[in-house]
């Protein structure tokens, strides 16, 4: 940890040349990952990371750096290097601290620490046993992993600012490989949570999830090729939020949104999507994978409201992109480690239940595609144009659903998506996944209930959909 003496001194240090704000932020974390492939135990590593990011900040000038020589003299002279970025007198001095409190939403309750690399393995195993129970010599291929985290982070900044958050997260995923003379299909499943290791032996069943994997690997072997073509997509829910957080979570950060890179910006108060949308991201979940109670910056989480009834309503803003839209920042910073310059970020980001059910919004549907999940693919912030490929898909015909299709692309603009988002289910779920960009790879929730948009451009090689 850093002292609050040696801080004062490293943060007046870095305002020396008239920077008007400074930050140090400590971090020391503990990584485990242990990984069973085909039933072989074949990783297992244990790593730690313990370093200082710096941040000087000057109006809309931002220059960041990080150390590891935790020295009060090495820790002077990188705030004295990054100072050089500016030229000018001081015009702010540092004298003392208030501790930023925040109610503890995340306690653990069963550390991962206290739990050996045995006990992980032997739960992952339990999958792989249940995945060899299916015997089909169609899956060529089955891995599974633990993973771990314990990260303490302490800051000080020129706000007079400081605090401490212990936290610990875990994950563990089932990937399968499926194989035959129609190609081959990846499964992947993977829960994550912050309530600690009794999560995975008290709320998760092992086995169900892993033989859900190998299943729908099996079922995807079998799908044939996707048409074409515009037409009404059922979007499942969990997962399918993906395509949301990508087309428009990214651009409604204010990131994009300060520079203008966003189809979003300078639009709060008007009608952005349908009135049957309300869409959120919220840092105060107790035990979900993407909160936090207090953000990178030292900003308390907060439940922010993106769109409500269609209204655009706000943005996930940090206090240095905030200074160019003349807001402070909501809780919405983060960064991947101390390495990272942090940003603004999303956490648990998700659209709201709507008044239909799953059932009637599949009945309604005439002719079209049932998109459960997502495997990937490609987003434009500045303009929220997407190209997202299906990893699992399905044909609606006369209002039920039919047979599995392959190969299916999703492809359009998240805004104008937004627009054509005709009906709302009441079944929200949340799905864990990590989410890339500025300031590293981050835990993130993505989520959604059911829902349809009423034309989506499809892309397939099935030809036209009958």
């Amino acid at each position: 940890m850093i002292s609050k003496k040696v801080a004062i001194e490293v943060l007046n240090a870095g305002l020396s040349t008239g920077a008007d704000y400074a930050e140090i932020f400590f971090e020391n974390s503990r990584y485990n990952n242990v990984a069973v492939e085909n039933g072989k135990v074949n990783v297992s590593t244990s790593k730690s990371m313990c370093g200082v990011g710096l941040r000087l900040l000057k109006n809309n000038q931002c220059v960041y750096g990080y150390t590891n020589n935790l020295t009060k003299s090495g820790l002077i002279k990188h705030a004295l290097s990054l100072a050089g970025s500016f030229n000018g007198e001081r015009i702010k001095t540092v004298t003392d601290f208030e501790v930023v409190k925040v109610k503890n939403r995340n306690p653990i309750k069963d550390s991962y620490d206290n739990h050996t690399r045995e006990e992980k393995i032997a739960l992952l195993k339990e999958g792989i046993d249940e995945i060899n129970k299916i015997n089909d010599p169609r899956i060529v291929r089955t891995q599974a992993y633990f993973t771990s985290q314990h990260r303490f982070v302490q800051l000080y900044n020129s706000k007079g600012k400081t605090f401490k958050r212990d936290s610990e997260f875990g994950r563990f995923m089932f990937m399968v490989v499926c194989a035959d003379e129609n190609g081959i299909e990846t499964s992947i499943e993977g829960p994550g949570t912050q309530v600690g290791y009794n999560f995975f032996t008290d709320t998760i069943n092992v086995r169900k999830v892993a033989r859900e994997t190998a299943e729908k690997g099996l079922l995807m072997l079998t799908a044939k090729e996707c048409p074409s073509g515009k037409m009404p997509v059922v979007i499942g829910n969990g997962w399918g939020g993906v395509l949301f957080h990508e087309a428009c979570g990214h651009p409604l950060e204010a990131s994009a949104v300060s520079k203008g890179l966003s189809p979003f910006a300078g639009k709060v108060g008007q009608q952005v999507a349908s009135k049957v949308v309300s869409a959120v991201d919220d840092s105060t979940i107790p035990g979900a994978w993407g909160s936090i109670d207090i953000d990178d910056e030292g900003n308390p989480g907060e439940k922010r409201v993106l769109i409500k009834d269609g209204i655009l309503q706000d943005y996930m803003i940090d206090d240095f992109n905030g200074r160019r839209i003349a807001r402070e920042g909501n809780g919405a910073c983060r960064r991947e480690n101390y390495r990272y310059c942090p940003t603004s970020r999303m956490s648990n980001t998700y659209i709201c239940n709507g008044k239909s059910t799953k059932e009637e919004i599949i009945a309604n549907t005439k002719l079209g595609l049932y998109a459960v999940s997502f495997s990937g693919g490609s987003v434009d912030p500045s303009t929220s144009e997407f190209n997202f490929g299906c990893s699992e898909a399905y044909i609606i015909r006369d209002g039920k659903i039919c047979e599995p299709v392959k190969g299916a692309t999703l492809i359009g603009k998240g805004h104008e998506i937004l627009e054509k988002i005709d009906m709302v289910a009441n079944d929200l779920q949340l799905g864990q996944g990590t989410c890339g960009a500025a300031s590293g790879s981050i835990r993130t929730n993505v989520g959604q209930p059911t829902l349809r948009v009423s034309e989506i451009t499809v892309g397939g090689r099935g030809g036209e959909l009958k």
